[in-house]
């Protein structure tokens, strides 16, 4: 059984933290005169009380943290943060059970963006920006993980980047600890930015700024059930495309572009891979709805698939109409989107772009062997040797994302939800992506008629997809707790 001192430590911290941000909703909730203030000054207390027992509770000894206590600790301190961050959802006036708080807090720090609240627009002010601040700290967490974390235990491929940056000319700052720093104050700037967009156009500065925290997070809740079409702004929407790109890109090349070096940024493959599929998916929605609809105007068409397309990609999940009914084609194609996801190292969810390309050369590597069985063919990854080891924890990816979509979709429809929302349902929750495909889960409705053990499901389900599969279920298998 591995030492859990340090476990418990780090995650008493985080707990701080948490309590620490409840403050803040605390304050909008004073400000705008609303009695919910008292509920997040009840649950900061909670989560603080909590926090700091743990960490009182595991001092003394060493605190290193080796790699099983690793796993553990990125598990364990999403479900626990999800846990807390849900009180405030539980005590409001939103008379919500746990099981929807719950369900509303794990899609919050996991940016998934699905949600059971009916009536965002009547809301209290401090809920709402609740909502986009468990997000924004969920996107740049993940962002953190994917750096330092996810690397380190080899999930999923991810030891590519871990090699890339232990070579000194690949470095964007000496120590990690710097790096991570950089990266939050990036993380920050380009919030700021996007804050200060969406309020020239007319948001009201709490919309503006909640708003800005959930496109850059890549998360997707909004202050209305109508999401980004509430304003009705071409230019709202165009903004918030640009910026949900933006969150998709991998952010430690936006710090070597800062640092004098902005020609990683567009000779990146990932970037030029996600920027070329983006592309071509808006040029192939826009022709078809232009073939569908003849009163639709082209740039109409191109402002609908562009918003909708990046927003679907990089998990963000906002909405300014329902692709649903757009037809088979775009149904069909806004499904397959969901789980491509965007750049590893951004706030995007899904299977990340890298992997495509790593399966994809190795699958020519192998496809050249057969031609040429005596030639010399290597998979090459930023024209870098992919090395056997990457290779084969992609594939190992690949076909446990599959098997863990399987088996979500068979357990929703065990509990009797029709087939569309059943596989819509476990798609967009392991790709973390919001909404889903039908009337019940679709960009124009909610979770909230599903049953709690659907709900449950699902947020394991967003846990899942959120931190790479590999990082969870690995803590099922005996062996693991074994010494």
């Amino acid at each position: 059984m591995p030492d859990l001192r340090s476990v418990i430590f780090v995650i008493g911290v985080l707990l701080s933290i948490l309590a620490a941000a409840m403050l803040v909703p605390t304050a909008v909730d004073l400000a705008f005169g609303h009695s919910d203030w008292v509920v997040f000054l009840t649950a900061a207390a909670i989560t603080l009380f909590v926090g700091v027992a743990m960490i009182l509770s595991s001092r003394g000894g060493a605190m290193e943290i080796q790699t099983r206590q690793a796993f553990i600790l990125t598990a364990l301190s999403w479900v626990v943060i999800a846990a807390f961050a849900a009180l405030p959802f539980a005590f409001s006036e939103l008379n919500l059970s746990y099981t929807d708080a719950f369900f509303e807090s794990m899609s919050g720090v996991t940016t998934t963006g699905s949600t059971v609240i009916v009536g965002l627009d009547d809301a209290p002010p401090g809920i709402l920006l609740w909502r986009a601040i468990l997000q924004w700290l969920g996107g740049i967490g993940i962002i953190v993980m994917a750096l330092s974390v996810l690397p380190m235990l080899r999930v999923g491929g991810m030891q590519l980047f871990r090699l890339e940056s232990s070579d000194t000319s690949e470095k964007a700052l000496p120590r990690a600890a710097q790096l991570a720093t950089s990266i939050a104050l990036i993380y920050v700037g380009i919030t700021a930015a996007c804050a200060s967009t969406y309020g020239l156009f007319g948001m009201s500065w709490l919309d503006s700024i909640a708003h800005a925290m959930t496109t850059i997070a890549t998360g997707g809740f909004s202050t209305s059930d109508l999401s980004i079409g509430h304003y009705g702004s071409p230019q709202i929407e165009a903004s918030a495309t640009v910026y949900m790109f933006l969150g998709g890109l991998p952010f430690v090349l936006y710090l070597k572009a800062l640092r004098g070096r902005p020609q990683d940024l567009v000779r990146d493959g990932q970037v030029q891979w996600f920027f070329w599929i983006v592309v071509a998916a808006i040029a192939a929605m826009t022709a078809y709805l232009l073939v569908q609809r003849d009163d639709l105007a082209f740039m109409t068409a191109v402002r609908l698939t562009a918003f909708n397309t990046v927003s679907v990609i990089t998990g963000t999940g906002y909405a300014t109409s329902d692709y649903g009914v757009w037809g088979a084609f775009a149904t069909t194609g806004f499904f397959y989107l969901m789980f491509i996801g965007g750049c590893a190292g951004s706030t995007s969810c899904g299977i990340k772009i890298f992997r495509f390309q790593v399966l994809y050369a190795t699958c020519r590597s192998v496809m050249g062997k057969l031609v040429h069985p005596s030639g010399v063919y290597i998979a090459y990854y930023n024209r870098k040797p992919i090395p056997e080891s990457v290779s084969e924890s992609v594939m190992a990816f690949f076909f446990l994302f599959a098997f863990s979509f399987a088996g979500l979709a068979l357990g929703l429809s065990l509990l009797g939800l029709d087939y569309l929302t059943s596989v819509s349902g476990a798609a967009t929750a392991i790709a973390n992506v919001g909404p889903g495909l039908g009337p019940i889960i679709g960009p124009a409705g909610t979770f909230e008629p599903l049953p709690d053990a659907a709900k449950w499901l699902l947020s394991f389900g967003m846990l899942l997809g959120r931190l790479e599969l590999f990082t969870v279920l690995i803590l099922i298998f005996p062996a693991f707790w074994r010494g």
